[in-house]
């Protein structure tokens, strides 16, 4: 089956996605905390550590456990998917474009597609954790996801530098 172009095809598609899930070990049902896959640093982009549950059989989202290490954030990024922040402990505050929302344990944060957007740990003591869940893998199997990181950069610097980008 075409991933994206001319060949792909919705219905073979959504075809493809089991109406049930057969519990193996390539696709279990439960990921243990210990089997989370942390991704390379170089692939992250910033001072936090993302630790994929990659072995769940999802077709459509991918599940991340985030840590924002005291005092830091992640980086100014952009993507065409959507996320939602479970705010596992701790407290913080995101850019979301040209927004400034604060938040705690318990909170959700979201994030709407194609949005510069920034997360920071305000505490100076413990770590953020966050539960995140984005509907990355639907938009790349479709072919259409994509994602812009700034790094470090503030919302200024990252609209200056993908200025001839803004679709």
């Amino acid at each position: 089956m075409a991933q994206s172009g001319p060949d792909f095809s919705m219905a073979e598609f959504l075809g493809a996605i089991a109406d049930t899930v057969r519990p193996s070990t390539l696709r279990p049902v439960v990921v243990r905390a210990a089997e989370l896959e942390t991704l390379p640093a170089a692939q992250v982009h910033n001072p936090t550590t993302l630790s994929i549950a990659g072995k769940l059989p999802t077709a459509t989202f991918e599940i991340f456990r985030q840590t924002i290490p005291p005092g830091l954030t992640s980086d100014m990024q952009r993507h065409h998917h959507e996320t939602v922040h479970y705010v596992i402990s701790g407290d913080g505050h995101s850019e979301v474009e040209d927004e400034t929302e604060t938040w705690s344990t318990g909170d959700f944060i979201y994030t709407p597609p194609w949005t510069w957007h920034r997360h920071y740990n305000d505490s100076t003591d413990h770590p953020v954790e966050f539960l995140t869940i984005e509907n990355s893998r639907l938009l790349n199997a479709l072919g259409v996801g994509r994602r812009q990181s700034a790094g470090l950069a503030t919302l200024a610097e990252a609209r200056a530098r993908f200025k001839e980008e803004t679709s």
